[in-house]
Protein backbone atom coordinates (compact mmCIF):
# COMPACT_ATOMS: atom_id res chain seq x y z
CA UNK A 1 0.00 0.00 0.00
CA UNK A 2 1.23 3.42 -0.53
CA UNK A 3 0.86 6.62 1.57
CA UNK A 4 -1.06 8.02 -1.07
CA UNK A 5 -3.59 4.76 -0.91
CA UNK A 6 -3.93 5.39 2.70
CA UNK A 7 -5.00 9.51 2.80
CA UNK A 8 -8.41 8.05 1.26
CA UNK A 9 -8.78 5.82 3.81
CA UNK A 10 -11.90 7.11 6.01
CA UNK A 11 -12.90 3.87 7.40
CA UNK A 12 -11.98 0.72 8.32
CA UNK A 13 -13.82 -1.26 5.64
CA UNK A 14 -11.69 1.05 3.68
CA UNK A 15 -8.56 0.01 4.90
CA UNK A 16 -9.51 -3.73 5.00
CA UNK A 17 -10.49 -3.63 1.28
CA UNK A 18 -7.25 -2.32 0.87
CA UNK A 19 -5.33 -5.08 2.29
CA UNK A 20 -7.33 -7.48 0.94
CA UNK A 21 -6.61 -6.20 -2.72
CA UNK A 22 -2.65 -6.63 -1.43
CA UNK A 23 -3.24 -9.66 -0.12
CA UNK A 24 -2.96 -12.80 -2.50
CA UNK A 25 -4.98 -16.41 -2.39
CA UNK A 26 -6.78 -14.51 1.05
CA UNK A 27 -3.51 -15.27 2.81
CA UNK A 28 -3.74 -12.46 5.99
CA UNK A 29 -2.40 -8.88 6.11
CA UNK A 30 -0.73 -7.36 9.12
CA UNK A 31 -1.14 -2.96 8.56
CA UNK A 32 1.40 -1.57 10.76
CA UNK A 33 0.28 1.97 11.54
CA UNK A 34 2.77 4.83 13.59
CA UNK A 35 1.54 8.18 14.65
CA UNK A 36 4.30 10.64 15.06
CA UNK A 37 5.87 8.30 17.71
CA UNK A 38 3.04 8.91 20.14
CA UNK A 39 1.17 5.25 19.55
CA UNK A 40 1.22 2.52 17.03
CA UNK A 41 -1.61 -0.25 15.87
CA UNK A 42 -2.15 -3.31 14.14
CA UNK A 43 -4.62 -4.47 12.06
CA UNK A 44 -5.07 -7.82 11.01
CA UNK A 45 -6.98 -8.61 8.16
CA UNK A 46 -7.60 -12.32 7.47
CA UNK A 47 -10.11 -12.82 4.02
CA UNK A 48 -13.23 -11.66 4.18
CA UNK A 49 -13.60 -11.89 7.93
CA UNK A 50 -13.62 -8.86 10.30
CA UNK A 51 -10.37 -6.98 11.19
CA UNK A 52 -8.97 -7.37 14.45
CA UNK A 53 -7.29 -4.62 15.63
CA UNK A 54 -4.76 -3.58 18.38
CA UNK A 55 -3.19 0.29 19.52
CA UNK A 56 -1.27 0.61 21.88
CA UNK A 57 -2.72 3.77 23.54
CA UNK A 58 -6.25 4.24 22.59
CA UNK A 59 -6.42 7.94 24.04
CA UNK A 60 -3.83 9.02 22.10
CA UNK A 61 -4.84 6.80 18.66
CA UNK A 62 -8.21 8.61 19.34
CA UNK A 63 -6.48 12.13 18.74
CA UNK A 64 -5.35 11.12 15.33
CA UNK A 65 -7.42 10.54 11.86
CA UNK A 66 -6.25 6.82 11.55
CA UNK A 67 -6.31 6.33 14.66
CA UNK A 68 -10.03 7.18 15.45
CA UNK A 69 -10.98 5.03 12.68
CA UNK A 70 -9.58 2.25 14.66
CA UNK A 71 -10.46 3.05 18.25
CA UNK A 72 -14.26 4.15 16.98
CA UNK A 73 -14.17 0.53 15.72
CA UNK A 74 -13.02 -1.04 18.89
CA UNK A 75 -16.42 1.15 20.72
CA UNK A 76 -18.40 -0.37 18.05
CA UNK A 77 -17.35 -3.96 18.35
CA UNK A 78 -17.69 -3.25 22.32
CA UNK A 79 -21.42 -2.25 22.09
CA UNK A 80 -23.18 1.05 22.04
CA UNK A 81 -23.51 1.05 26.00
CA UNK A 82 -19.93 0.90 26.51
CA UNK A 83 -21.01 -0.48 30.22
CA UNK A 84 -18.57 -3.13 30.18
CA UNK A 85 -15.22 -2.28 29.01
CA UNK A 86 -13.17 -4.72 30.09
CA UNK A 87 -13.44 -6.61 27.06
CA UNK A 88 -12.26 -3.11 25.11
CA UNK A 89 -9.18 -2.56 27.69
CA UNK A 90 -6.04 -4.68 26.48
CA UNK A 91 -5.07 -6.22 30.10
CA UNK A 92 -2.66 -9.23 30.96
CA UNK A 93 -5.06 -12.27 33.08
CA UNK A 94 -5.48 -11.53 36.65
CA UNK A 95 -3.39 -15.05 37.48
CA UNK A 96 -0.14 -13.39 35.54
CA UNK A 97 2.75 -12.80 38.16
CA UNK A 98 2.64 -9.19 39.17
CA UNK A 99 6.22 -7.48 40.02
CA UNK A 100 6.18 -6.38 43.98
CA UNK A 101 6.05 -3.06 42.76
CA UNK A 102 3.46 -3.23 41.33
CA UNK A 103 1.16 -4.84 44.08
CA UNK A 104 2.18 -2.90 46.62
CA UNK A 105 0.85 0.28 45.05
CA UNK A 106 -0.96 -0.87 42.44
CA UNK A 107 -4.54 0.80 41.87
CA UNK A 108 -7.83 -1.29 41.08
CA UNK A 109 -6.77 -2.45 37.30
CA UNK A 110 -10.94 -1.84 36.97
CA UNK A 111 -10.44 1.82 36.75
CA UNK A 112 -9.15 2.82 33.82
CA UNK A 113 -7.81 6.14 33.23
CA UNK A 114 -9.46 7.79 30.48
CA UNK A 115 -8.36 10.75 27.72
CA UNK A 116 -10.63 13.19 25.73
CA UNK A 117 -13.88 11.87 24.38
CA UNK A 118 -14.19 8.80 26.99
CA UNK A 119 -11.36 6.68 25.48
CA UNK A 120 -9.29 4.58 27.76
CA UNK A 121 -5.08 5.83 27.67
CA UNK A 122 -3.21 2.51 26.92
CA UNK A 123 -3.74 -0.78 25.08
CA UNK A 124 -6.60 -0.96 23.72
CA UNK A 125 -7.88 -3.97 21.65
CA UNK A 126 -7.10 -7.86 20.57
CA UNK A 127 -3.89 -8.17 22.06
CA UNK A 128 -3.95 -11.85 20.76
CA UNK A 129 -3.70 -10.87 17.34
CA UNK A 130 0.20 -12.18 16.46
CA UNK A 131 -0.21 -15.13 18.82
CA UNK A 132 -0.03 -17.69 16.27
CA UNK A 133 2.74 -15.76 14.78
CA UNK A 134 4.88 -16.25 18.05
CA UNK A 135 4.50 -12.97 19.52
CA UNK A 136 2.09 -13.53 23.03
CA UNK A 137 -0.17 -11.16 24.11
CA UNK A 138 1.78 -10.44 27.07
CA UNK A 139 4.80 -9.14 25.08
CA UNK A 140 2.53 -6.84 22.98
CA UNK A 141 1.17 -5.79 25.94
CA UNK A 142 4.88 -5.21 26.87
CA UNK A 143 5.92 -3.41 23.97
CA UNK A 144 2.92 -1.23 23.85
CA UNK A 145 3.66 -0.43 27.51
CA UNK A 146 6.94 0.11 27.59
CA UNK A 147 8.39 3.88 27.61
CA UNK A 148 10.10 3.44 24.23
CA UNK A 149 9.18 4.70 20.89
CA UNK A 150 6.46 3.03 18.88
CA UNK A 151 8.42 2.88 15.98
CA UNK A 152 11.05 0.84 18.22
CA UNK A 153 8.12 -1.42 19.77
CA UNK A 154 6.73 -1.97 15.64
CA UNK A 155 10.62 -2.18 14.47
CA UNK A 156 10.70 -5.29 17.21
CA UNK A 157 7.39 -6.65 16.78
CA UNK A 158 8.33 -7.38 12.85
CA UNK A 159 11.42 -8.63 13.45
CA UNK A 160 9.31 -11.08 15.73
CA UNK A 161 7.37 -11.73 12.83
CA UNK A 162 10.12 -12.14 10.29
CA UNK A 163 9.09 -9.48 8.75
CA UNK A 164 11.49 -6.60 10.00
CA UNK A 165 13.03 -6.04 6.47
CA UNK A 166 9.47 -5.02 4.82
CA UNK A 167 8.56 -2.56 7.51
CA UNK A 168 12.13 -0.52 6.90
CA UNK A 169 11.65 -0.68 3.21
CA UNK A 170 8.48 0.92 3.73
CA UNK A 171 9.29 3.80 6.19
Amino acid sequence: MSETELDEVETLSDLADLAREASFDDETVLVFIEQEDAWFGVVRVDGEDDPRIFVSDGAAAARSSYGAVLTDELFVQAGEDFDDLDDLVAELDEDEESTPADSEDSEDDSDADFGPGGVPVGPLGDSELLTEYGLTARALLQLAGESGEPGEALSEIAEALGCGEVLEAVR
